[in-house]
């Protein structure tokens, strides 16, 4: 069982993996702080000052001056500023991610391109290439 573990860890894909997980962590923090810290309070000010922090819905009835007094008192709310701020993110990191898969795709695309460009040898190319070959084995 250890020597299929080694042998699954030195394969490039289970490291390939482990690589991309780390970076998208650490990539959707930066996004995540761009989110809170950048555009949701130039979006608030837009929007008349609004914290999307405390955008909440108490379902009890009752009013709460924070979402924070009302998680103390124990009401059930329904966060929506918090969904909106976390939908943004996604919205962020997808695109991206779409970026990224079309750069990719278009790297693919060219030297796929060049390799159908290059054109056969032609029969004289060959055959200079095999005299090539004898020579080499004599």
């Amino acid at each position: 069982m250890l020597q299929e573990f080694k042998t699954f860890i030195a394969k490039g894909n289970a490291v390939d993996l482990a690589i991309g997980v780390i970076i998208g962590a650490a990539f959707g923090k930066i996004v995540s702080s761009l989110v809170d810290d950048l555009i949701m309070p130039v979006m608030g000010l837009f929007l008349g000052k609004l914290d999307f922090s405390q955008l909440y819905l108490s379902l009890d009835g009752k009013h709460y001056d924070t979402l924070a007094a009302a998680k103390q008192a124990g009401a059930a709310t329904l966060n929506y500023g918090s969904f909106i701020t976390v939908l943004i993110q996604f919205f962020i990191i997808a695109w991206v991610i779409f970026l990224l898969v079309k750069g990719i795709n278009t790297l693919k695309r060219e030297k796929e391109e060049k390799a159908a460009a290059a054109p056969e040898p032609s029969a004289q190319e060959k055959l200079l290439g095999e005299i090539r070959d004898l020579l080499k084995q004599r």
